[in-house]
């Protein structure tokens, strides 16, 4: 039986029995499982990356996140709170971003760091992908209209980065979660944007707070130059893989724990 008839043989099946895809995509997970816990390195578990609580990161003032539209394609608020509080604690912070959207994570960097640059692709790039006006009309909705961030355009894996000429104190990499387009962000990130003092963050990292998303996992490993000294982590109540230059105080992750820590939460419209 030639490859294209097996092929089409398989798509049938599919489309007989839906269930299947469910087998496909466990198996899909397991390679990209093996993958990424083929870095010995970092010794990953079965819960992933080692986790830091998100406490660690936070202060006094980190309690509040704005914007926050809660719609799809978001991040979670805990996100969020991590990446203005990574920003709050260097003085006159530069953050650099991949993936704006509605511009919700430039919004809120923008209200406690220096600059933000936000990277995504171009109007006509998107149109070229056959997306909706009223999609890429919504890019930027929050971010467009302050003064502290720029608003680039181009494709993550082609785009001048070098160009930028400076080094940033905090990378957000939110862009493509497909493999390789995470393992050629994460390389290119480290290779122009990447000070000694950078902390670098991966949005998606898990599916859900605790549940790893393996092949991001492998993307992010395969893409970390092996000359990175810093460790690498997932941090806890959030989506988020994070790398850090210096030594955080990571424990394995178990699922089945009791909360160490729990937030309370406070929803007020500003519009």
């Amino acid at each position: 039986m030639s490859k294209i008839s097996k092929t089409l043989r398989a798509l049938g099946s599919l489309v007989r029995n839906p269930w299947l895809l469910n087998h496909v995509l466990a198996a899909d997970e397991t390679t990209w499982q093996e993958r990424a816990r083929a870095h010995s390195r970092f010794q990953l578990g079965a819960q992933g990356l080692p986790a830091v609580a998100l406490q660690h990161f936070l202060s006094a003032a980190d309690d509040t996140v704005r914007p926050f539209a809660f719609r799809e394609g978001g991040s979670l608020p805990t996100d969020l709170l991590l990446l203005r509080a990574l920003a709050r604690r260097v003085p006159q912070a530069r953050y650099f971003e991949i993936g704006t959207w509605r511009g919700e994570s430039a919004a809120n960097v923008a209200e406690v760091a220096a600059s933000v640059h936000t990277l995504n692709l171009s109007a006509e790039e998107m149109r070229q992908l056959g997306l909706s006006e009223r999609y890429i009309e919504l890019h930027g909705f929050f971010s467009r209209p302050l003064p502290n961030v720029t608003h680039l355009h181009g494709n993550s894996a082609t785009y001048d980065l070098a160009g930028l000429q400076q080094k940033f104190d905090v990378v957000f990499i939110d862009g493509d979660h497909r493999y390789e387009a995470v393992r050629t962000d994460t390389r290119r990130v480290f290779e122009y944007l990447v000070g000694p003092d950078t902390v670098v963050v991966w949005h998606d990292a898990s599916r859900q707070p605790g549940q790893p998303r393996w092949e991001v996992l492998a993307g992010i490993l395969d893409g970390l130059p092996a000359t990175a000294p810093g460790q690498l982590v997932q941090v806890e109540n959030t989506l988020c893989a994070l790398y850090s230059p210096q030594p955080l105080p990571a424990h394995v992750p178990d699922p089945l724990a009791d909360p160490a820590h729990w937030f309370a939460v406070t929803v007020r419209p500003v519009s």
